[in-house]
Protein backbone atom coordinates (compact mmCIF):
# COMPACT_ATOMS: atom_id res chain seq x y z
CA UNK A 1 0.00 0.00 0.00
CA UNK A 2 1.23 3.51 -0.79
CA UNK A 3 0.88 6.69 1.24
CA UNK A 4 2.19 10.23 1.16
CA UNK A 5 5.17 11.67 2.99
CA UNK A 6 5.08 15.42 3.52
CA UNK A 7 8.17 17.32 4.58
CA UNK A 8 7.94 20.97 5.58
CA UNK A 9 10.22 23.58 7.05
CA UNK A 10 9.87 27.22 7.99
CA UNK A 11 12.23 29.70 6.41
CA UNK A 12 15.31 30.54 8.46
CA UNK A 13 14.17 34.01 9.52
CA UNK A 14 10.67 33.02 10.66
CA UNK A 15 10.05 34.32 14.17
CA UNK A 16 9.51 31.85 17.00
CA UNK A 17 6.00 33.15 17.79
CA UNK A 18 4.78 32.34 14.27
CA UNK A 19 6.24 28.83 14.49
CA UNK A 20 4.67 28.21 17.91
CA UNK A 21 1.23 29.31 16.70
CA UNK A 22 1.56 27.04 13.67
CA UNK A 23 2.51 24.07 15.86
CA UNK A 24 -0.53 24.65 18.07
CA UNK A 25 -2.87 24.81 15.08
CA UNK A 26 -1.30 21.89 13.21
CA UNK A 27 -0.45 19.37 15.95
CA UNK A 28 -2.54 20.62 18.88
CA UNK A 29 -1.23 21.36 22.35
CA UNK A 30 -1.79 20.36 25.97
CA UNK A 31 -1.67 23.36 28.27
CA UNK A 32 -2.20 24.09 31.92
CA UNK A 33 -2.78 27.21 33.93
CA UNK A 34 -0.45 28.68 36.50
CA UNK A 35 0.25 26.12 39.24
CA UNK A 36 -1.51 23.47 37.14
CA UNK A 37 -5.01 24.21 38.43
CA UNK A 38 -6.61 23.86 35.01
CA UNK A 39 -5.59 21.60 32.19
CA UNK A 40 -6.89 21.84 28.66
CA UNK A 41 -6.12 20.69 25.18
CA UNK A 42 -6.02 22.85 22.06
CA UNK A 43 -7.26 20.71 19.22
CA UNK A 44 -4.94 20.54 16.21
CA UNK A 45 -5.75 20.17 12.51
CA UNK A 46 -3.78 16.92 12.19
CA UNK A 47 -5.58 15.21 15.08
CA UNK A 48 -8.54 14.34 12.82
CA UNK A 49 -6.33 12.89 10.09
CA UNK A 50 -4.67 9.47 10.34
CA UNK A 51 -0.94 10.17 10.30
CA UNK A 52 2.43 9.13 11.57
CA UNK A 53 4.80 11.85 12.71
CA UNK A 54 8.32 10.72 11.86
CA UNK A 55 10.16 13.77 13.17
CA UNK A 56 9.71 17.54 13.22
CA UNK A 57 8.34 18.57 9.85
CA UNK A 58 7.89 15.02 8.48
CA UNK A 59 4.54 13.21 8.46
CA UNK A 60 3.23 10.15 6.64
CA UNK A 61 -0.44 9.98 5.76
CA UNK A 62 -2.93 8.25 3.53
CA UNK A 63 -2.96 9.35 -0.10
CA UNK A 64 -6.57 10.53 0.21
CA UNK A 65 -5.59 13.07 2.91
CA UNK A 66 -2.73 14.60 0.93
CA UNK A 67 -4.59 17.58 -0.60
CA UNK A 68 -6.35 18.52 2.63
CA UNK A 69 -3.02 18.68 4.51
CA UNK A 70 -1.22 20.48 1.68
CA UNK A 71 -4.01 23.08 1.53
CA UNK A 72 -3.52 23.77 5.24
CA UNK A 73 0.27 23.94 4.95
CA UNK A 74 0.13 26.18 1.87
CA UNK A 75 -1.50 28.88 3.99
CA UNK A 76 1.88 29.30 5.73
CA UNK A 77 5.21 30.43 4.37
CA UNK A 78 6.90 27.02 4.31
CA UNK A 79 9.23 25.02 2.13
CA UNK A 80 7.12 21.96 1.21
CA UNK A 81 7.86 18.60 -0.37
CA UNK A 82 5.35 15.79 -0.87
CA UNK A 83 6.23 12.32 -2.13
CA UNK A 84 4.41 9.06 -2.61
CA UNK A 85 5.97 6.37 -0.42
CA UNK A 86 5.50 2.66 0.13
CA UNK A 87 4.07 2.17 3.59
CA UNK A 88 5.70 -0.26 5.98
CA UNK A 89 3.42 -2.75 7.77
CA UNK A 90 3.79 -0.55 10.88
CA UNK A 91 2.69 2.54 8.93
CA UNK A 92 -0.29 0.68 7.47
CA UNK A 93 -1.41 -0.49 10.91
CA UNK A 94 -1.14 3.01 12.41
CA UNK A 95 -2.98 4.69 9.53
CA UNK A 96 -5.66 1.98 9.39
CA UNK A 97 -6.23 1.78 13.14
CA UNK A 98 -6.15 5.52 13.78
CA UNK A 99 -9.90 5.90 14.37
CA UNK A 100 -10.69 2.43 15.67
Amino acid sequence: MNGTMILFQFHERTDRNTINKFMQKFYGQDSSSWKGRYKYHRHGFLEDIPHRKIMRGVVILRKEDREKVLDFLNSYSLTLHAREVKLTPDDEEILRGFHE
